[in-house]
């Protein structure tokens, strides 16, 4: 019998949820092709911001040599913010955004359109050696990464670009636990009919 129990109880997972990511994306600096095929990524991610497809703030600089833990260039290092409550746009707030998944429109873009280049994607938490080493994951073939240079515990969380009041730096909770309960409920309802899906435990 296993030893390994994932938590289960609903405010202990919420209140420990990954609410910023950061997605790396690696080229060959030596490599013209690469360089220029990561800046152009670089670029439509930051249309795509612009024009409201999510939220995503590459950093001001690319780094063209290693530095870090990470080996090669990167072209960007931009936290993705889970929280997707509120959107300020002038004076009025956009809300209702349930269904708009930031971080995995992010990923199904960078999925489909990465070309050759490898992207490293991990959470922002106070474990930055843990979320590089063994909470990370890979679109494209993995690089080595020198963890020396991470350190394994900070007290502050890493917060990023705090104004737009998403991630770890929002106001309040997409959903209260009561409203997370009642869309649980109506989701196993609604999965009754279907099959294939898994039936969620009684206890």
């Amino acid at each position: 019998m296993s030893d390994y129990h994932p938590p289960t109880d609903l405010e202990e997972v919420v209140n420990s949820e990954v609410k910023e990511w950061h997605f790396h994306i690696y080229f060959h600096q030596r490599n013209a092709d690469q360089h220029q095929a990561a800046l152009e990524l670089r670029d439509a991610v930051l249309r795509l911001r612009r024009d409201g497809t999510f939220v995503a703030v590459p950093l001001f600089r690319v780094n063209t040599d290693p530095i870090g833990p990470h080996p090669v260039g990167k072209c960007l290092s931009y936290p993705s913010c889970l929280e997707r409550n509120h959107l300020q746009v002038g004076p009025r707030f956009i809300r209702d955004l349930g269904t708009f998944d930031l971080v995995s429109s992010v990923f199904s873009f960078l999925c489909m359109n990465r070309g050759n280049l490898s992207i490293l994607i991990h959470p922002l938490t106070r474990e930055a050696r843990k979320d590089h080493e063994l909470r990370n994951a890979w679109i494209g073939p993995p690089f080595p990464l020198d963890l020396s240079a991470l350190p394994v515990k900070t007290e502050e969380l890493p917060v990023q670009y705090p104004s737009l009041k998403l991630g770890y730096s929002a106001p309040e909770p997409e959903f209260t636990l009561d409203q997370r309960r009642r869309i649980g409920a109506n989701l196993e309802r609604i999965l009754k009919g279907e099959k294939e899906a898994a039936r969620a435990p009684m206890n």
